[in-house]
C-alpha cells in the first residue's frame, strides 16, 4: 500500500469512527463501507482540480431514481433538502450516512419524523392544505386521464384531513400525523413516496456491505 493510500485509509477510519459515535443503526465497519460507496458515487470533481464538497442535487437525484426508486420530482427535491441538513446545496459524507440511517434502518418514530419533515415544505411544523394539494397533484397527475383533475384532488385533500386532522384546525401538525400513522402505518407515505421499498433497501445493503459477509 502506498504512503498516500495508507494515509487515506487512516483518514477514512478516523472519519468513520467519528460518524459512528454520532449516527444510529450502523457499526464502524458499515460506516466505512458507506463512505467508500459515497466516494464512488461522488466520482471525479466536476471542476478539475477542485475537490467536490458533497453530492450535488443532480447526482443525488440520479441516486434516488436509480438506486432507491424515488422518481417524483417534488419528493426528490424534498428528500434532498431533508438530507442536506446545513442547507449548503450539497449532501456531505456525514449527512449521507445520517440520512441513510433513517432511510435504510430507521425506527417507526424516526421515519414518522423524517416523512413529516419531507412533507412540511415551508418548515412551519404543519402540513397545510396547499402543501397536501401540491404533493397529491404531483403524484396523481401521472395516473390521471381527466382534463381537470384539480377538483378530485381537492376532494382527496378534504378526505385526508377528515381522517388525519385530529384537532380539526384544517392542517396537520406533527402530533396529528404521528397519531394517524401509529393507528394506520400505511399513512406514513400518504403524500408521496419518500422512502425506498424493502427490496431496494436489501439490494443496496447487499451491494454496499458485501465485503462484511
Amino acid at each position: 500500500m502506498s504512503e498516500m493510500s495508507a494515509m487515506k485509509r487512516r483518514v477514512m477510519k478516523s472519519l468513520a469512527e467519528t460518524i459512528t459515535k454520532q449516527v444510529e443503526h450502523f457499526n464502524q465497519a458499515e460506516v466505512e463501507c458507506l463512505i467508500v460507496e459515497f466516494n464512488a458515487l461522488l466520482g471525479e470533481p466536476t471542476v478539475p482540480g477542485r475537490a467536490a464538497t458533497g453530492l450535488e442535487r443532480g447526482k443525488f437525484r440520479s441516486i434516488l431514481h436509480n438506486i432507491f426508486g424515488i422518481t417524483d420530482d417534488t419528493m426528490v427535491d424534498r428528500v434532498f433538502r431533508t438530507f442536506d441538513k446545513d442547507n449548503d446545496g450539497f449532501v456531505s459524507t456525514k449527512e449521507w450516512i445520517e440520512g441513510l440511517s433513517v432511510f435504510l434502518r430507521g425506527t417507526l418514530d424516526e421515519r414518522i419524523k423524517y416523512c413529516f419533515h419531507v412533507y412540511d415544505f415551508n418548515g412551519d411544523n404543519y402540513v397545510s392544505r396547499e402543501e397536501m394539494f401540491h404533493m397529491l397533484k404531483d403524484s396523481l397527475l401521472r395516473l390521471s386521464t381527466e382534463e381537470d383533475p384539480d377538483e378530485g384532488i381537492k376532494d382527496l385533500v378534504e378526505i385526508t384531513l377528515k381522517k388525519m386532522d385530529h384537532d380539526h384546525d384544517g392542517r396537520l401538525s406533527f402530533t396529528d400525523f404521528e397519531q394517524s400513522v401509529r393507528e394506520e402505518n400505511l399513512l406514513l407515505e400518504a403524500f408521496g413516496t419518500c422512502l425506498p421499498d424493502p427490496m431496494r433497501i436489501e439490494t443496496f445493503e447487499q451491494h454496499v456491505f458485501q465485503e462484511l459477509k
